[in-house]
């Protein structure tokens, strides 16, 4: 019975011995194949490098820069240094703060200088809300005016055209900012804090939403010169330059594709109204950030400033505006001058933009103008003009229709008269119209303020130190030993006093070294206070006294 257990016992070891003896002998086997391959694939691989021969290879050579044949990389060396980058901010304020200067579009009189008939009145902001949807704040935050609301920031694009710094933008771009600052192209790109030079605004027409700003400089800046808008042709070429989305210098490029293009949002009755802006359509790429920059043609000249665009992705789409360099010209030369406005030329009447070929021959003419309502008192009104009349001629020359009658009314000086021809009941008639200011003449017919006016401040300080003031309490008075000063009552965030820590309830004895005896001294001094000047103010302790302190600074 034993015998078997040994032989098992015998065999079971000899099949041990032999797998470990295969396993040994596969991998020496593997390993041998292995070593013998790679030396192989090493000799293989030598002779093939040792055997192929590449000395008949030319080396690859970059060729020197060659000009082609489009010219855009001249344009944009030439005109590019002029192109600046504009970012603005606005404080917060609030509610009750009254709207300034700069402030949304007023609605519009259908008369020579508004265009439609008294139903396309628009409602105040349509056409700046239309602006700032794609242009004027999308860069950050909403445009309300509420309390709550903290600093908004907004970017845009301008451009040189004098060396002493004076700068072309769209008024949308500069509208509302407490602060606008200015970065030209040879200026680094910086960091947080670094927005670049502060710039003021010297005037605005937010008819044309065309604004001028400037810039202090003591070195001749690089400039660009405006060409005649009139002479380009649709399919021209054009670069857009601007900064959108805050990539300063971007360059884009297209072709005029239309001209004298109205773009105004419609009123809620549907009937377009903004009179003065007739745009170059241009399929150039246009985005948040560009508006405000040049469109410049193959001479490298301007022919329009880019302005909006049609889109419903708050990007381009190929549909872009650029308001004409002729017109920007002639809003420029009015802004720069004495008063910075612009002042158009208004006989008072109001009429119907379109109208059907039927009423033209009803009424017996096949251009000119139908009168709707003459405003008392205006130019046209003296002259015995009458609704129903038909405007056909201005000194002789005919008129096509109220866009003519318009362009040439407006340009024309206040005070000056012109000689319009007439038809009343078929009868051709002739009367002598004395040209009026077209912003008086809508102030009368709205009931509104003439918005081009610099509006009165009811406290001196406030537009340029941003505070109110007034009377100092009897009781406090007599507490703290004065007779004279005012006490703060009011200060708005951000502004200069709020900087420099004049807070609510200070007591401000003298300013500049001149005594503030009450409300109407301290008035006329803050009156001659100009931007860059030092002011110092005196303030005495509300709770010791014969205390002072001074508190000072520079005026932005």
């Amino acid at each position: 019975m034993d015998t078997p257990k040994n032989t098992s016992s015998t065999l079971l070891e000899r099949v041990r011995t032999h797998r470990l003896t295969t396993t040994f002998t596969l991998l020496a086997t593997l390993s041998v194949g292995i070593l013998a391959g790679s030396i192989l694939t090493r000799n293989v691989s030598g002779k093939e490098q040792s055997e192929v021969n590449s000395t008949d290879a030319k080396p690859l050579v970059i060729p020197s820069p060659v000009a082609l044949s489009n010219g855009f990389s001249q344009i944009v060396k030439q005109v590019g240094p002029a192109v600046v980058n504009i970012n603005t901010e606005e404080l917060p304020k609030p509610s009750s703060n009254k709207r300034r200067r700069g402030g949304q579009r007023l609605p519009q009189p259908s008369d020579p200088n508004g265009g439609g008939d008294d139903d396309s009145q628009q409602s105040p902001g349509d056409m700046q809300d239309f602006f700032n949807r794609f242009f004027g704040g999308g860069q950050g935050g909403d445009d309300s005016d509420g309390g709550a609301a903290g600093e908004r920031r907004a970017l845009g694009s301008g451009f040189i055209v004098d060396p002493r710094g004076y700068i072309i933008t769209n008024n949308h771009v500069v509208d509302k900012a407490d602060k606008i600052y200015v970065k030209l192209s040879t200026d680094p790109d910086g960091g947080p804090g670094d927005e670049g030079r502060p710039a003021t605004v010297i005037g605005v027409d937010k008819d044309t939403d065309i604004a001028v700003i400037k810039i202090d400089t003591k070195e001749p800046l690089p400039t660009i010169k405006l060409g005649n808008s009139d002479g380009a042709q649709v399919g021209d070429w054009v670069l857009a330059i601007g900064s959108p989305f805050a990539l300063s210098k971007t360059v884009t490029a297209g072709i005029i594709s239309a001209k004298n293009r109205s773009i105004d949002e419609p009123s809620p009755n549907g009937v377009s109204q903004t009179q003065f802006q007739r745009f170059i359509q241009t399929d150039a790429a246009i985005n948040p950030g560009n508006s405000g920059g040049p469109l410049v043609d193959m001479a490298g000249q301007v022919v329009g400033m880019n302005t909006a665009i049609y889109t419903q992705s708050m990007g381009s789409q190929g549909v872009g505006f650029a308001m004409p360099a002729n017109i920007i010209a002639s809003v420029y030369n009015m802004l720069i001058g004495p008063e910075h406005k612009v002042v158009r030329g208004s006989i008072g009447i109001q009429f119907q933009v379109a109208q059907s070929s039927a009423v033209n021959r009803v009424y017996g003419f096949s251009s000119g103008v139908i009168v709707g309502v003459v405003t008392p008192n205006g130019g046209a009104a003296k002259a015995g003009i009458q609704a129903g009349d038909v405007i056909v001629s201005i000194d002789g020359r005919n008129i096509k229709d109220g866009d003519d009658l318009v362009n040439d009314i407006s340009a024309r000086h206040v005070g000056s008269t012109v000689k319009l021809g007439y038809l009343r009941d078929g009868k051709q008639n002739t009367a002598n119209v004395t040209i009026g200011d077209r912003a008086k003449t809508y102030a009368d017919i709205t009931g509104q303020p003439d918005d081009t006016s610099t509006p009165q401040e009811t406290d001196a300080g406030e537009g340029k130190l941003g505070i109110t003031v007034s009377a100092i309490p009897a009781s406090l008075s007599s507490k703290v030993g004065i007779k004279g000063g005012v006490i703060v009552t009011n200060v708005r965030p951000g502004s200069f006093a709020d900087e420099i820590g004049l807070g609510k309830g200070t007591i401000i004895t003298a300013i500049n070294r001149k005594p503030v005896t009450d409300e109407t001294s301290y008035r006329a001094i803050v009156s001659t206070l100009k931007s860059k000047d030092d002011v110092v103010f005196v303030i005495q302790s509300p709770i010791q006294k014969n205390l002072n302190s001074y508190v000072g600074g520079t005026l932005p």
